[in-house]
C-alpha cells in the first residue's frame, strides 16, 4: 500500500505517477469553444475528470446529456446533485453537430441519473444516438448509462437505437457499494448488463468499469471481475479513484502502475475482449482504442 500523505490544503499528496503535465494545445481551446458554442455539457468538466486537458487537446470529449444536475448523490462523484431542469429537446441535434464538427469516429454519450423521469432519460439517449448517426454516418456510438432502476422498457428504448457499445459501470466491489454509490445496487448493475447481453448477444458490446483505491481487497476486485464476466461483460476499465473535493470519499490507497498491469493480465485471462487498466484510466478514456483493435483484428 502507498502511504497517503496530505499537502498543506489537506488534500492527498499525489504520487509521481499521478502528476500530470498540462498540455498547451490550440485544439484544447478549439474544443472548449465548440462546446460553449453548442451549449453542451461534458462529463469531463462536470465530474472534474483529470484527463480532460489531454482529451480536449486531442479533440475528443464525452458528452453528458440530460443536463448537469443529478438526482443521486454518489460519494465519489463531483456532478451536482439537485432537482434537474427539463430536458432540452434540441440537445440531440447539438450533440450530433458537435460530433460532425469534431470529425469523431467514436463518441461516448453519457448522462446524469434522471430518476425524476419515468424512463430515466432513456428516450433522450435514443434520440441522441439517432441524431448522431444521421449526422455522422459510420461513427461508433458508445453509451455510458445509469441503471434506469433496471426498468426493462428503458433498457429496450436505448437498445432500439443500436449503440455499438453499452457501458454501465459497476464502480466498486460489492462490500463498498452502499457507501460509494447512491441508490444503485451491485446486483442491479450486474442485472442491467446481463439483460443487454441476453437481448443483443454479440450485436452489442457490453462494458463496465471499477475505481480502485477505495479500500477494496484484491480478492474482492477479482470477485467483481468474475461477476462481470459471468454476465457476459466484454470490456473492462480499471482506474485509480481520486477524491474530487474534500466533501467526497477519501482515497484509501494509491495503486501502483505495476499492480494495474497485473490486473490487466488477470482480466484478459478471465476472457474480457479488451481491458484498459492504469492509474489514469477512466470509463471513457481512450475509448476509441477498442474500436481500433477490433478493426485491426478484422482486417
Amino acid at each position: 500500500m502507498t502511504k497517503i500523505e496530505e499537502n498543506a490544503a489537506g488534500r492527498p499528496r499525489l504520487p509521481d505517477w499521478l502528476r500530470l503535465k498540462l498540455p498547451s494545445s490550440d485544439t484544447f481551446f478549439q474544443t472548449r469553444s465548440l462546446l460553449i458554442d453548442l451549449r453542451l455539457h461534458t462529463v469531463c468538466e462536470s465530474a472534474k475528470c483529470p484527463n480532460h486537458w489531454e482529451c480536449w487537446s486531442k479533440g475528443t470529449a464525452t458528452f453528458m446529456i440530460a443536463g448537469d444536475r443529478c438526482t443521486r448523490a454518489c460519494g465519489f462523484c463531483a456532478v451536482t446533485t439537485a432537482k434537474p431542469f427539463a430536458l432540452e429537446m434540441d440537445e440531440p441535434s447539438r450533440v450530433a453537430e458537435a460530433t460532425r464538427r469534431m470529425k469523431l469516429k467514436h463518441v461516448v454519450i453519457t448522462a446524469v441519473a434522471r430518476d425524476d423521469l419515468a424512463d430515466g432519460g432513456a428516450d433522450h439517449f435514443r434520440r441522441t444516438i439517432e441524431a448522431v448517426r444521421e449526422a455522422n454516418p459510420g461513427i461508433v456510438i458508445e453509451v455510458l448509462v445509469p441503471d434506469f432502476l433496471e426498468k426493462e422498457n428503458a433498457i429496450d428504448c436505448v437498445l432500439s437505437a443500436n449503440p455499438e457499445i453499452f457501458n454501465h459501470n459497476l464502480e466498486t466491489v460489492r462490500r463498498l457499494t452502499p457507501t460509494v454509490r447512491s441508490r444503485a445496487t451491485y446486483d442491479r448493475s450486474l442485472n442491467v448488463l446481463a439483460k443487454v447481453k441476453a437481448k443483443r448477444g454479440d450485436k452489442t458490446y457490453t462494458k463496465s468499469g471499477l475505481m480502485l483505491g477505495l479500500g477494496e481487497t484484491e480478492e474482492e476486485l477479482f470477485e467483481s471481475m468474475q461477476d462481470l464476466r459471468a454476465v457476459g461483460c466484454d470490456i473492462l476499465t480499471l482506474g485509480q479513484y481520486l477524491q474530487p473535493t474534500l466533501k467526497h470519499l477519501p482515497v484509501v490507497e494509491f495503486i501502483h502502475p505495476a499492480a494495474f498491469a497485473n490486473y490487466k493480465e488477470v482480466a484478459e485471462k478471465m476472457g474480457f475482449s479488451h481491458v484498459a487498466s492504469g492509474p489514469m484510466v477512466r470509463s471513457s478514456y481512450h475509448a476509441e482504442e477498442f474500436q481500433l483493435r477490433r478493426s485491426n483484428a478484422a482486417a
